[in-house]
Formats: structure tokens, sequence, C-alpha cells
């Protein structure tokens, strides 16, 4: 399990949530203002989304 942290721009918040979600299992994601108020913090805890392994 490992932490992400991506810094955007408030129009680009949901975009990036559902990517990440779609490549990572993740927990729920936390958001925050940056320190100047004009970007967001999202936090991640995330794993590595299970494969599949075919057997031959």
């Amino acid at each position: 399990m490992f932490e992400i942290r991506v810094i955007c721009e408030p129009a680009d918040t949901d975009r990036i949530i559902q990517t990440l979600t779609a490549v990572f299992e993740t927990g729920p994601t936390r958001q925050y203002p940056t320190r100047d108020q004009q970007r967001v913090r999202l936090y991640f805890t995330a794993d590595h989304q299970p494969t599949s392994l075919e057997s031959e």
C-alpha cells in the first residue's frame, strides 16, 4: 500500500480522481486547498489492483 498526492487545478479534480481510481484500488479521496488557495491537494491511499494470472 502507498500514498499518492496530487496538486491540481480545481477543474481537473474529477478527472484525476476517476483516472486514479480506475488504475489503483484506492481508499476515500481526501481534498484540501493549497496554501495559496488556488489549487487543490488530493491524497489517496492506494494499492495495485489484483491481476488475474492465466494458467497455461
